[in-house]
């Protein structure tokens, strides 16, 4: 896809905001450019940073073995973050700094054209979903915009912190894996 190749060069340039003075690499995002589910976190941490991948750290570990447990391959699905550079010391963004990189990600949003977003952790929920969004309360279910279906769950390194909402998040990827089979999107098998 040429406008997605011209959209990662002109993000990798970037310096519209301070985050990019103390990038290592930009974590454009990673996965398949035709997938019918991306998933969107808030922002790269020390290892995404290093690798210019999102999801390879620790997190992105537990991540891959969710997507495994319900038959998902990280290869089938788009992930990406709010915020292409790392926060200092893994930080939650702040809105100004998604401010100057949502236009990256609406772009990507269009160009990937997913029937399913999944919004990890609060940042993402809060501003794609609703800014009253609670994950703790919220998590797992559907909400409609613009003809794409949305959800937020647990962000994979608050599992890590508090692993007693595992089974919450598990349980909100088998509710993907359903909805997935309601709209015919499902591939996988397992």
């Amino acid at each position: 896809m040429i406008d997605f190749e011209l959209l990662k060069t002109e993000c990798l340039g970037c310096t519209a905001c301070p985050l990019s003075e103390n990038r290592t690499n930009v974590v454009f995002g990673v996965g398949n450019q035709n997938a019918e589910v991306m998933f969107i976190g808030e922002g790269p941490g020390e290892n995404e940073d290093l690798q210019g991948e999102p999801f390879v750290g620790n997190a992105g570990k537990l991540f891959d073995k969710y997507l495994l447990a319900v038959g998902m391959k990280r290869e089938e699905v788009y992930i990406a973050n709010m915020v292409k550079c790392r926060p200092p010391h893994n930080r939650d963004p702040k809105p100004e700094e998604i401010d100057c990189c949502i236009g990256y990600l609406r772009r990507q949003v269009k160009l990937i054209n997913p029937k399913i977003i999944v919004c990890l952790g609060r940042i993402s929920a809060q501003r794609l979903i609703s800014p009253e969004f609670r994950v703790t309360k919220e998590h797992g279910h559907w909400f409609k915009k613009g003809g794409v279906f949305m959800m937020g769950t647990f962000h994979p390194a608050a599992l890590l912190r508090n692993p007693s909402q595992k089974p919450d998040a598990f349980e909100d990827l088998r509710v993907l894996r359903s909805k997935m089979k309601e709209l015919g999107i499902w591939k996988s098998e397992g």
